[in-house]
């Protein structure tokens, strides 16, 4: 309580208190620049066990957090809480996170890119974008070792995309989409092939997860995007965590249809990829 207490007046407007009962928090970190270009959302679940016992549940979102960037600043938060079991650490991984936002600021990385905003006002397209629902196949998908040099020039199959079927509520539309995944590749495949497809290209946001085993590691290696949805992409990979699922990519369009949905429209998105990850 007195950490709470103390990070709450500490970053003021940047400290957000998302379920006070569950213990959940979101903290907005930025580069400390007068127009900040670099900016982070840390969302925290503090469970019964912290600090004494068990580490914070974290996600990390913001629309250029991919890949091996993901991966090491993950690694940081880490390092810090085995550095310092026991103790309250949630201050030290905020200043952590800005001390990287302030490195990306000044070197000489290219801008993140202005992604669109939630709820972002789209016209009504009608009802001829769904995807034909394709019922998934039985066939387990088999584990293969993660290939950590993701430089090494692998012609890595395109992997089947199952479509779930639609949730429409109050015209905005929702729509998940599946792949077995065993390497980062393989997702930026998928993402490449769903995107050729006009009508998931043209929806408001296109939310995904992912989660991969590392066997020879025995660590997951996961990412997740909001695409403007704010905290979708987080919401998304806390579920498939839950649900304990290995090597799947989850995509969730949504097309927006100019009516506000609120705190609903993150039940749909998850209702979506429940569904087609049970099937």
């Amino acid at each position: 309580i007195d950490e709470i207490e103390a990070l709450s007046s500490i970053y003021g407007e940047d400290w957000c208190v998302v379920d006070e009962d569950e213990k959940i928090y979101c903290i907005k970190i930025n580069d400390c620049l007068d127009q900040p270009k670099w900016t982070l959302c840390l969302q925290v679940i503090l469970p019964p066990g912290y600090p004494a016992a068990e580490p914070p549940i974290y996600q990390l979102n913001a629309p250029w957090l991919r890949g091996q960037d993901y991966v090491e600043l993950a690694n940081s938060l880490e390092e810090i809480y085995v550095q310092n079991l026991g103790e309250s650490i949630l201050y030290l991984w905020v200043e952590k996170i800005r001390e990287v936002l302030i490195e990306k600021a000044q070197s000489s990385d290219p801008e993140p890119d202005i992604k669109k905003t939630s709820e972002e006002v789209d016209e009504d397209d009608g009802d001829d974008f769904l995807l034909d629902y394709q019922p998934i196949q039985e066939d387990p998908i088999k584990i293969v070792n993660y290939i950590t040099s993701e430089s090494q020039e692998v012609d890595e199959e395109l992997p089947s995309i199952h479509h779930g079927s639609p949730i429409t509520d109050r015209r905005s539309t929702f729509q998940a989409h599946l792949a077995p995944v065993v390497t980062p590749r393989q997702v930026k495949k998928v993402l490449e092939k769903l995107y050729e497809n006009k009508k998931i290209a043209s929806a408001t946001h296109n939310i995904y997860a992912y989660r991969i085993y590392c066997e020879d590691k025995q660590t997951f290696l996961q990412d997740c995007e909001d695409d403007g949805e704010t905290a979708a992409g987080g919401r998304l990979l806390h579920l498939m965590q839950i649900l304990n699922v290995h090597n799947v990519l989850v995509v969730v369009s949504r097309w927006y249809g100019g009516i506000l949905l609120g705190p609903d429209r993150f039940k749909h998105i998850n209702n979506c990829a429940r569904n087609i990850l049970v099937e």
